[in-house]
């Protein structure tokens, strides 16, 4: 059973060192996700090579920036825009829940792929509420428990905020067939 763990990052430092030491710890790019605001005046977040949207993107594109360090690691980084909430640059898994069927739902944009990885709505609309304030969402998705307890270590150790887990495939069962969201990676 694939499980998610959550949490709310302040700082493109902080964003920063957390990936570089769950890439130490074994984590594969393709595992994390991360969510920002696309804030273009301060160019702290960028991408170093152009890159698009994955298809289905309500705003596929590049972004102007150049996402230094570590984060130019991450699997998939892209800019869209989420109706009703703005520019956003997203990275994993994350992207794809975007780009896909989340965004079209009842409960669409960042709360509607959130529920779709497996977070309960109330949480999703606070990590949503976060986003919007600025904060950075991580994801961390593992094959197992001991791994997303590996991933809270790491998060408690750089003092992450928020911290919560999830269970994707209870989620995606549930949608499947039905128009549901997608598994992260389909």
């Amino acid at each position: 059973m694939k499980k998610s763990v959550f949490a709310i990052l302040n700082t493109r430092q902080q964003a920063e060192t957390v990936v570089d030491r769950l890439k130490n710890a074994g984590f594969l790019s393709s595992d994390i996700s991360m969510l920002f605001a696309d804030t273009s005046g301060t160019r702290d977040f960028a991408l170093e090579h152009e890159t698009k949207a994955p298809e289905g993107a309500t705003t596929g594109g590049t972004t102007g920036f150049v996402v230094g360090g570590i984060l130019g690691w991450l699997a998939g980084i892209g800019s869209l825009a989420i109706p009703g909430l703005g520019a956003f640059i997203a990275a994993g898994p994350i992207m794809a829940a975007l780009s896909g069927a989340a965004v079209g739902t009842a409960v669409g944009g960042i709360v509607g792929a959130l529920v779709g990885m497996g977070i309960p709505e109330f949480e999703a609309r606070r990590y949503e509420s976060k986003i919007k304030e600025g904060n950075i969402l991580i994801s961390i998705h593992t094959e197992n428990s001991e791994l997303a307890e590996r991933a809270k270590d790491i998060l408690k150790t750089h003092h992450a905020e928020d911290i919560s887990t999830g269970s994707e495939s209870s989620v995606h069962e549930s949608h499947q067939g039905r128009g549901g969201f997608p598994k992260p990676g389909d």
